[in-house]
């Protein structure tokens, strides 16, 4: 079912994180909810993201997460570990504990301590890059206040320290500047509300938020969106027109809660969220409840 010969392609779910009431890591639902995702068609599973609230966690919850992850995974299945850190002595030191674990691949921010100019950058990415894992570039310059720019990409790929990126800066062209200047790296779509923009534009994989949910339905979304096939792309256009609503949440700034929330509708584990991350206002609540259950009524899941 599954392939590991590029273990970064394909839809990877940026899992989100079930915690228990007392909000410690319900470490038993997060392993079923990985095998859930397996069944559910997705290839792999990327933890310790935003989604994943990696921030929020200690240590050793961190690297538990990893290890709990690869040991639910069925074969072939790829688990691609957040291994972002504010210092690079530490990203490495988190990529190193993902292949101690068993991880198939790597996604990784810039550095963002501070906003570093493309030498920091480059430095970054080459220390990660020793550890041995393909290693897949997060450009969320929103976040990060760092823009991983097609040029500054194309040099990371050149060099060898990068497999393909994960592209968040919401920008569709840039999937044709990526292709100019470094063809062969591979796109990997960063917000769910792009998915058939980016998917038409040659993207190889997916990391993807609202799999968590309804993963059988998203899968075939993306496969249609990516095969090429005009045929395909006219059965997808009207499933994106039905889940786009629900899609945009993954790009607002309650991602995590949204997604969470959407999670329990469907009669799965989202659960509550760690501080500083508040409860949903309830006019969010209702406006997430009610785009959640259209696309449960239309019978996607």
């Amino acid at each position: 079912m599954f392939s590991s010969a590029t273990p970064w392609h394909g839809v990877h779910v940026a899992t989100a994180l079930p915690f228990h009431d007392d909000l410690s890591v319900d470490y038993d639902a997060f392993a079923e909810h990985v095998r859930f995702l397996a069944a559910g068609g997705c290839d792999g599973v990327a933890p310790n993201g935003s989604l994943g609230e990696y921030q929020t966690l200690t240590p050793e919850e961190r690297a538990r997460v990893v290890e709990t992850a690869v040991e639910a995974a069925p074969d072939g299945f790829g688990v691609m570990p957040g291994v972002a850190a504010y210092g690079s002595m530490e990203a490495c030191r988190w990529a190193e504990q993902a292949a101690e674990a068993g991880a198939t691949s790597l996604l990784l921010l810039p550095p963002n301590t501070f906003r570093a100019e493309p030498q920091a950058v480059v430095a970054h990415y080459r220390e990660v890059a020793k550890v041995g894992l393909p290693v897949v570039a997060y450009n969320n310059p929103f976040d990060t206040k760092v823009d991983l720019t097609p040029e500054l990409l194309a040099e990371l790929y050149q060099e060898g320290t990068i497999v393909g990126v994960k592209e968040f800066s919401s920008d569709v062209r840039r999937a044709y500047q990526i292709s100019e200047l470094a063809a062969g790296l591979d796109l990997l779509i960063g917000a769910d509300d792009v998915l058939v923009e980016l998917g038409l534009a040659g993207a190889t994989g997916w990391i993807a938020g609202y799999p968590n949910m309804v993963p059988e339905s998203t899968v075939e979304l993306y496969r249609l969106a990516t095969s090429g096939d005009p045929a395909d792309l006219a059965r997808a256009l009207p499933m994106y027109r039905d889940l786009h609503p629900l899609l945009r949440w993954d790009s607002k700034v309650e991602f995590v809660q949204s997604i969470k929330l959407s999670m329990d509708i469907a009669g799965l584990k989202g659960g509550p969220c760690r501080p500083p991350r508040l409860p949903l206002a309830p006019k969010l609540v209702e406006r997430i409840t009610a785009d959640t259950e259209a696309v449960l009524s239309k019978g996607y899941k």
